[in-house]
């Protein structure tokens, strides 16, 4: 059975006024109770420890990316910085291997050439990225091509001396030849007594070869080679090999000089490319000289 009940036609509470007014006060209590006890303590930890989970949710982002960028400069700090010191490292070696060469010249030439303050080349660091796995040849490729300035031709060295020069660009990427590849060749001189030779890659892997010499050219084990100048591509008193041995034949009136270069391009990621202005011309001379020559 339904009971029956009044219908309420009109409903009347506290006025919006009545409400705000009450919750100002409530709100002023409350800070006035905060200001001066601490008995909001407890429910203020307790709320900051349920808030806390969703605080971090919340701030996980901005915080993620400000690792990621704080990473990324100490990374590129520490690029520019090992950069510069290699440059520093390699650019040290070079002027001393200039200080040996103008030590064996005489008083008087050094005079009239007015080459006692060796003359720096300007150059690009650069930094392998992968070396081509093939047994015909010995190239190296680097990070850095024709937008950072280099062009085929220029030489490429180490802090031992001479490591190859450029055979090959593209815009972000070069490739170059060794030293010990068979297509290169470099003009060369003998230390101890200043005898302009040409050096080429040799047959034996490793090695560079001096040939067409005349059975009794002096040269001995041990010598220095070093780039001549000639030829405008590799600056002079470059430091290249170091001979190993010489085969006289005495029945042809020739010898063959057998030398052990003095960079290593397998030990380093990071070498000097010397930014020689006539770099094209003189490698397709070079390269055509050598071809013919063999």
């Amino acid at each position: 059975m339904q009971e029956s009940g009044t219908i309420k036609l009109f409903k009347r509470g506290p006025t919006a006024e009545f409400r705000l007014f009450v919750f100002v006060l409530m709100a002023l209590g409350l800070l006035l109770v905060d200001a001066r006890w601490t008995v909001l303590d407890p429910a203020r930890q307790a709320v900051s420890v349920v808030i806390y989970p969703f605080q971090r949710a919340m701030f996980a982002p901005r915080d993620a990316l400000e690792h990621i960028n704080n990473w990324a400069d100490a990374a590129a700090v520490a690029r520019t910085e090992k950069e510069a010191l290699q440059r520093q490292r390699i650019e040290l070696a070079q002027i001393s291997t200039h200080a040996a060469q103008l030590a064996a010249e005489n008083e008087q030439l050094r005079r009239l050439l007015s080459v006692a303050d060796a003359v720096v080349q300007p150059s690009v660091a650069v930094e392998v990225l992968y070396e081509p796995s093939n047994a015909f040849s010995h190239h190296l490729i680097f990070n850095k091509g024709s937008a950072s300035g280099i062009r085929p031709g220029m030489p490429v060295i180490d802090e031992g001396g001479v490591v190859g020069q450029i055979v090959r660009v593209t815009p972000f990427t070069s490739e170059a030849a060794l030293l010990t590849d068979d297509k290169v060749s470099i003009p060369v001189q003998v230390l101890r007594n200043g005898l302009r030779l040409i050096a080429f890659g040799g047959n034996i892997s490793g090695k560079v070869e001096v040939r067409y010499l005349t059975a009794n050219v002096d040269l001995a084990p041990g010598d220095t080679l070093i780039t001549s100048g000639i030829g405008g591509l590799f600056p002079a008193g470059l430091s290249v090999a170091t001979v190993d041995h010489v085969q006289r034949d005495a029945a042809s009136g020739f010898a063959l000089a057998v030398a052990t270069p003095l960079s290593h391009p397998e030990r380093h990621r990071h070498f000097l490319v010397l930014r020689v202005d006539n770099a094209d011309q003189t490698l397709q001379g070079g390269l055509l000289n050598g071809s013919q020559a063999e």
